[in-house]
């Protein structure tokens, strides 16, 4: 599905804690990618307070705009669509992008587009690997999220598998806080387990028997957090690097496990990644490893465009706007958008 002339999108995302805009050519031509990150305003609080990143976003967005266009080279009268993400996310930060955006799109006329925020993760895949199209199987991690996902076509996806209760990052942000490690606590993990042994404590891996492919993260949470507690109360020295790895490799393993599963059941030769858990270093050499094994095609994005960018957004609003779909001044932000919802 291509248009017929090159189409440049300035494309908006602030759906959490990253004041980003982009300018995105055809899809997956990357122009310009600017991301404020507020992590270092958060890290103090333990994760990200509503309130703060939405005031920073009302701080940040003109100048990330700006800057994205100066960067591209392109004017903004050049810009065949503005994109912006508007669900699911933080309600309050995601105003502030809708907002912007709607403000750009009807003082110049150029068409607005709505992006689904997992939708924009999963077009991730687009920018660095040219020739990915649908259909294939996907796995979206990150800290709100955890949906393996057929995507069938371009804006065409079916949920198999989610998360019943803790998405996978929110999981590492809990267990890195209990360990002491602060936030974000995915990167944080990352980097520690390296030191640890993976094997040191067996952390249980849930299965949902209604599902075989939906997620479940919380009995392994209060597992490391029980592990921990009876240490304390043992005087017991707790070895952070080993519970790290160990909690780590329980996450990893399911999350392998269910997602080549699935590409089997389904018969998909082709399986992507997205996502902030997406940029895990050890999760990208297992899946590197098994999809191997099992001769699939392994596909993920640069870390970069793992952690929350607009750069994603214009790639998902590319092939929105060749299928002609266009937003009111209606649109508005749904803190609790389904993928496949309009």
């Amino acid at each position: 599905m291509e248009a017929q002339k090159d189409i440049l999108i300035l494309a908006i995302e602030s759906s959490c804690d990253e004041t980003a805009a982009a300018v995105v050519r055809n899809g997956r031509e990357v122009l310009s990618n600017v991301i404020f990150s507020q992590i270092d305003l958060h890290t103090v609080y333990g994760g990200v307070v509503p309130e703060i990143a939405s005031r920073k976003h009302i701080e940040k967005i003109n100048q990330v705009i700006e800057q994205a266009l100066a960067e591209s080279g392109k004017g903004l009268s050049q810009m065949d669509a503005i994109a912006v993400t508007y669900g699911p996310g933080l309600v309050g930060a995601l105003l502030v992008g809708v907002s912007a955006a709607k403000a750009v799109s009807f003082a110049t006329g150029i068409p607005l587009i709505g992006v689904h925020h997992i939708e924009g993760h999963i077009s991730a895949n687009y920018i660095e690997n040219k020739d990915l199209e649908p259909p294939f199987l996907c796995l979206v991690a990150s800290g709100g999220h955890s949906h393996l996902v057929v995507v069938k076509d371009y804006g065409e996806y079916e949920i198999i598998g989610r998360t019943r209760d803790d998405a996978a990052g929110e999981a590492f942000d809990k267990v890195a806080r209990a360990i002491g490690l602060g936030y974000p606590g995915g990167p944080k993990i990352d980097k520690l387990s390296r030191e640890g042994n993976p094997d040191a404590i067996h952390f249980p891996r849930a299965k949902v028997e209604e599902n075989e492919y939906d997620f479940s993260f919380s009995g392994l949470k209060s597992a490391v957090l029980n592990y921990l507690n009876g240490c304390q109360m043992k005087g017991e020295p707790v070895n952070a690097a080993d519970v790290a790895a160990s909690f780590q490799k329980a996450v990893i393993e399911v999350l392998v496990e269910h997602s080549l599963h699935a590409a089997r059941e389904f018969g998909f030769d082709k399986f992507a990644i997205a996502g902030g858990v997406a940029s895990n270093s050890s999760l990208r050499a297992a899946f590197e490893r098994e999809c191997g094994k099992r001769e699939i095609t392994f596909l993920h994005p640069s870390p970069i465009y793992c952690t929350d960018n607009a750069a994603m957004i214009g790639a998902a609003a590319y092939y929105e706007f060749c299928r002609g779909v266009r937003s009111g001044y209606d649109l508005n932000a749904v803190p609790n958008l389904k993928l496949g919802e309009r």
